[in-house]
C-alpha cells in the first residue's frame, strides 16, 4: 500500500488515542484541503500491509484511523488493512472525498468489504465555504459521520 505516513498518536481523526494511516494519490483535489502532499498517486513509500498492521498491533490504542489522500484509491489494499485490524478487534474509521452513495454504485467487491468491516465513514469532499471551526472529526459540515459496524 502507498502511504504518505503514520501517525502513531491522535485525538483528532476520530475518538480516543488512534493510529492513523495517511494513503498517497488524491483525485478530488479540494480546493483549501489541509494535505495536498497527498494528491500525488506516487508520493510516500510502498509498505506492506503486514507491516502497518503490526504497527496498529504494537501501538497498543483501540482505533485505527485511514485517510488520505483519498484510501479508496488504492481499494484491493485498503480492504485487507481494514479487515486485518478488525480481526485485532480495533475500531476502524475510515476518511473518503467520496460520498457513500458514489461508494455503493462503483458495485467494487474490495470497497463493499470496507464498508461491511469498517466500523465509521467520514464521507464527502472538503468544501472550504462550509468549513465550521466546530465540527468534530470533519471540516465542513457536507461531510458526513455515518456509522457502519455491518460486521
Amino acid at each position: 500500500m502507498r502511504i504518505l505516513s503514520v501517525v502513531e498518536e491522535s485525538v483528532v481523526d476520530g475518538p480516543g488515542i488512534r493510529t492513523v494511516i495517511f494513503t498517497a494519490g488524491c483525485p478530488h483535489h479540494c480546493k483549501g484541503c489541509h494535505n495536498p502532499s497527498s494528491w500525488n498517486p506516487a508520493g510516500g513509500e510502498e509498505v506492506e500491509i503486514e507491516e502497518l498492521v503490526q504497527r496498529v498491533k504494537l501501538s497498543g490504542w483501540d482505533g485505527v484511523t485511514i485517510s488520505g489522500g483519498e484510501p479508496f484509491l488504492q481499494s484491493s489494499a485498503l480492504a485487507k488493512l481494514v479487515t486485518a485490524c478488525k480481526s485485532l478487534g480495533k475500531n476502524v474509521w475510515v476518511y473518503t472525498g467520496y460520498t457513500l452513495e458514489q461508494l455503493e454504485a462503483m458495485h467494487d467487491e474490495a470497497v463493499q468489504t470496507v464498508l461491511d468491516y469498517a466500523d465509521v465513514l467520514v464521507d464527502g469532499r472538503y468544501e472550504q465555504s462550509l468549513r465550521e471551526m466546530g465540527l468534530r472529526f470533519r471540516g465542513s459540515s457536507n461531510q458526513r459521520i455515518i456509522f457502519l459496524n455491518k460486521v
